[in-house]
């Protein structure tokens, strides 16, 4: 009966969530973080790939991540993020013209962040105070940049992990010849699962301008990263059925990247709408932090004119916060206002280059 019940919750708040995605029109921001990571996902690519060679070989690293995106986006796919890497390297000269490459690579490996932020923002009705404009892109970026640092560290955990695979396959096949199989590809299944977990709960917890608790986030987190391995058989399967490659001749490589980056940041996005159901679910509440605010939608109507809809951004005081909530305030580890990460990863920059 207690099982039945929760079953019933979880599908209430599902629907619930699956409605807010419909009516929040989620879709469009998934279209424009596809846009925005066509740009950012050479200079990511190449930041994440200097910064695992300081501990691992650069061509072990770069034959880790190319087969990876080969088994998601394809081979034509692949080779043409390849190529785009290639173009969009540095020499290796240390000169006024590396160093403006340096930072325009670290802007563009930053912006797929910083749009996720924004959207994820929107999502959970906070909006950043326009008063902290210069502030806040700084700490924005610096937070992203802490993201795409992430990315990397998880990159060399999973080759690790690969390795100690390798050798526990080994020795599993010598015990067991029948069952090593099943056996790595469960462990394999449950060690992706964890890592795309920790990757959406470090999202929804360090890059939103908003405040909230740990189990929400890693509730959150595991229902996206369910979806999203879900997903990307599907999204897969669908690609390589729908022969896109062809249609398009010449640009089909860049429509198969835009395809799948677009189904996987709406799988993101659902994630963002459900952990914001969730919370309020437990009849809590996502809070905005010291840089953002709330936003109320008010319906204007009027006789003499259209209806409109506006965002009403509403200021709040941690004095205001409940009392189960007013903890929350000041959980964000920072020094002055920039956050820690941040900061780690500049220097781990200044060192790398």
């Amino acid at each position: 009966m207690q099982l039945q019940g929760k079953m019933k919750t979880w599908w209430l708040i599902m629907k619930q969530s699956v409605n807010d995605f419909i009516d929040d029109k989620v879709l469009k921001l998934s279209a424009a973080l596809a846009y925005y990571t066509i740009f950012s996902i050479a200079p990511m690519l190449i930041v994440i790939i200097y910064l695992c060679d300081l501990f691992y070989g650069k061509e072990a690293i770069e034959g880790s991540l190319y087969g990876q995106i080969r088994g998601l986006v394809g081979d034509a796919a692949a080779v043409q993020l390849q190529q785009m890497i290639k173009n969009a390297s540095l020499s290796g000269d240390m000169n006024w013209a590396t160093i403006v490459g340096v930072v325009t690579l670290i802007i563009g490996a930053t912006g797929v962040f910083a749009e996720i932020q924004d959207s994820i923002n929107q999502i959970w009705r906070i909006k950043a105070k326009p008063k902290k404009g210069l502030i806040k892109m700084l700490v924005n970026r610096l937070l992203s940049f802490s993201l795409v640092v992430s990315m990397g560290f998880i990159l060399l955990v999973s080759l690790v992990i690969n390795g100690l695979m390798e050798i526990f396959n080994t020795r599993l096949q010598t015990l067991f010849p029948g069952m090593a199989v099943i056996v790595i590809y469960l462990v394999n299944l449950a060690i992706t699962l964890v890592v795309i977990t920790l990757l959406f709960a470090i999202i929804f917890k360090v890059l939103p301008d908003a405040r909230i608790k740990w189990r929400s986030v890693i509730r959150g987190a595991l229902t996206t990263a369910v979806l999203f391995m879900l997903g990307k058989f599907a999204i897969g399967y669908y690609l390589g059925a729908s022969k896109i490659s062809s249609s398009y001749g010449a640009a089909g490589s860049i429509v198969i990247i835009l395809l799948w980056i677009y189904y996987s940041a709406a799988i993101l996005y659902f994630g963002a709408v459900f952990t914001r159901v969730y919370v309020q679910h437990l009849g809590a509440q996502i809070y905005p932090n010291d840089y953002a605010v709330w936003i109320r939608q008010v319906e204007v109507t009027g006789h003499d004119s259209p209806n409109a809809i506006a965002d009403v951004p509403e200021e709040i005081n941690p004095g205001d916060l409940p009392p189960d909530n007013q903890h929350l305030t000041g959980s964000r580890n920072t020094v002055t206002g920039i956050p820690v990460a941040g900061i780690m990863s500049f220097c781990i920059v200044l060192v790398l280059f």
